[in-house]
């Protein structure tokens, strides 16, 4: 079938051509034959031939509001318009929705200033797209929050995922994000209100006090990233009432969520992280000074190793354990988990101690709160008084008496053994480690490893976090160097991806190979697990030791942060040669990697 697509927005640039281009690839994938007419500010539509408009059988337009000028060319023939947010996210069923609606166009539908609100809008269907302000206060709004652990990249490509996916619906959709900058796009309590339906796309524990009374529905960043329609049906059909008091819904786990012990102990390396980010780079700000310069007192080296090493890396893990034993019981659970963390550091039972220390706070406060009754004239003292108490007297006994001594000897066993490792096992703790983070792309077995190398930063075994961050930058460096040489295979959307990617790599993102490898991924994952293998295990076998967890390629630019520079930085290069050299000879030309929708 031949067919005419029509793209345009208001700023003329990217959106215009993404939609372009993704729609023109699934016209093909349809069989249909495309022609593609682009109108921006920058540049004007092309002209139509006399035959090409003779011959199209179907006209797609997808617009942002712009004038309607041009559609007087399309009179009589079968035209469907809609919002260039609507073709985004999934363009195949876009295209055979508008194949489906598409109507004769009148001389009378001209004129419009919007064509999305013109009189081709009974094109659309009620349930896709807002047409006038009546029928929009009749189509149910969502708003959700999206928030991972590190709270970088799945935090934020989550959120436009679901916006887009709401618009295309034609549902009016908020996002929260909560990063590792704090809430950003913060929902009002208006916006709260008047929504049908509260989707939390989060991987660590929220507050849901303010939800109260809405329907909720809990899903992971992950799930809500790769299938965000998806997520937003689920969420109207099987969203449930939120407690007051900020409880759980009781009727068992829903799809997608992260339950049980994984996601409370990624909620405490959430709230970990920023403190040991900060602590590291106070440590390796005062080796700019000179390795040891901060044993001399008073110097500016001693306050910021007194800042960094002295109480960042101190507080970080009665915050783990604090934490995760929020993440278990709410807030009584973070007394006694905090005071439990603090004494596992005492105690050099290092983060292994915290994390236990969590749970068993987390767990102690929960089961008093669920289980112990009291007279109703002094429950009201449960959540500050007896709660924490009891728990922390529990936790502390038992840290001290039982866990404390056995798991600072287990932590002093590891602490020395990774110390003293020949240049063999290294290479192979590398290459695991390596591994780990390019398997997943910041899912749960990357946040392990990642987590395993920010623990030990407090027993100052700093090699394992070194082969972490150099094998985490070779996804997203591998893909984009693989769009570069290979740029005949790729379309030209991905081989902006590409650059984008590359940006993201350097950044120690690796989530910016996402887009390649949801597309491609027996092709793409192991690229870059052989990649991060290969960089991991270089990185333990020459010492490289980084102070600071995370920063990419900038923390180089402290001097004394990573005590082999050159050498650390020829690691990363190898690893993103072999991802991005293995996956460019791998990759076959016909099948096309789609990029993630941006707006």
């Amino acid at each position: 079938m031949n067919v005419i697509i029509v793209t345009a927005c208001p700023s003329g640039m990217a959106t215009t051509f993404l939609a372009a281009r993704r729609l023109e690839q699934a016209a093909r994938r349809h069989g249909w034959n495309p022609v593609i007419d682009m109108h921006s500010e920058l540049e004007a539509g092309i002209t139509l031939s006399e035959s090409q408009l003779d011959a199209a059988e179907l006209v797609i337009v997808a617009a942002s509001p712009v004038a309607s000028a041009g559609l007087e060319r399309f009179v009589g023939m079968q035209v469907h318009v809609a919002s260039i947010e609507e073709a985004l996210p999934d363009p195949e069923a876009f295209l055979a929705m508008a194949e489906s609606r598409a109507r004769r166009l009148e001389s009378a539908d001209l004129g419009s200033t919007d064509l999305t609100k013109s009189g081709l809008s009974s094109a659309v269907p009620e349930n896709v797209g807002t047409t006038t302000q009546t029928a929009a206060k009749s189509v149910p709004s969502i708003v959700a929050v999206t928030a991972c652990p590190t709270g970088v990249a799945h935090t934020f490509m989550a959120a436009e995922a679901l916006s887009e996916a709401g618009r295309a619906l034609g549902y009016p959709t908020r996002v929260e994000t909560q990063g590792s900058v704090g809430a950003q796009d913060a929902l009002t309590e208006q916006e709260i209100a008047d929504a049908d339906v509260v989707i939390l796309a989060c991987d660590i524990e929220v507050d849901p006090t303010r939800f109260a009374g809405k329907r909720v529905w809990r899903t992971s960043t992950s799930t809500a990233l790769k299938k965000p329609r998806d997520t937003i049906e689920e969420a109207f059909e099987g969203a449930q009432v939120q407690p007051a008091g900020g409880e759980k819904q009781g009727s068992g786990q829903q799809q997608g969520e992260k339950r049980g012990p994984y996601k409370h102990l990624l909620t405490g390396v959430s709230f970990m992280l920023p403190m040991v980010v900060a602590g590291g780079l106070m440590i390796a700000l005062s080796f700019i000074f000179g390795i040891k310069a901060f044993e001399e007192e008073g110097t500016l080296a001693a306050a910021l190793m007194q800042i960094g090493g002295g109480a960042a890396f101190k507080l970080m893990i009665p915050v783990l354990a604090g934490y995760i034993a929020y993440s278990i019981a709410d807030r009584p659970g973070i007394t006694p988990g905090m005071i439990g963390g603090l004494l596992a550091s005492t105690l050099d039972a290092g983060f292994l101690g915290g994390i236990i220390a969590g749970f068993l706070a987390g767990y102690t406060a929960l089961g008093l709160s669920r289980y112990v009754k009291l007279p109703q004239s002094i429950e009201s003292l449960k959540p500050i008084l007896i709660i924490p108490l009891v728990a922390s007297l529990i936790t502390g006994l038992v840290m001290i008496y039982v866990v404390g001594t056995p798991v600072a000897g287990l932590m002093s066993a590891l602490t020395n053994y990774l110390e003293s490792m020949g240049s063999a096992n290294a290479v192979l703790l590398g290459i695991l480690l390596g591994a780990m983070m390019c398997f997943d792309l910041g899912g749960p077995v990357n946040k392990a490893a990642y987590a395993f190398g920010v623990g030990l930063l407090a027993s100052e075994t700093y090699a394992p976090m070194a082969a972490i961050m150099a094998a985490g930058m070779v996804p997203a460096l591998g893909m984009g160097l693989a769009s570069f040489i290979a740029r005949n295979k790729f379309a030209v959307p991905e081989r902006e991806a590409g650059k984008a990617s590359f940006v993201l790599g350097l950044c120690f993102i690796s989530e910016g190979a996402i887009p390649f490898a949801a597309k491609d991924p027996l092709r793409v994952i192991p690229s870059c697990m052989a990649g991060g293998a290969v960089t991991g295990a270089l990185s333990m076998l020459v010492g490289a030791k980084l102070v600071a967890p995370h920063g990419g390629l900038f923390v180089l630019l402290i001097p004394n942060a990573i005590n082999v520079p050159l050498l650390y930085l020829g690691a990363i290069v190898a690893g993103t040669l072999i991802t991005g050299i293995g996956y460019a000879m791998l990759k076959k030309g016909a099948q096309q990697v789609e990029t993630a929708a941006v707006s």
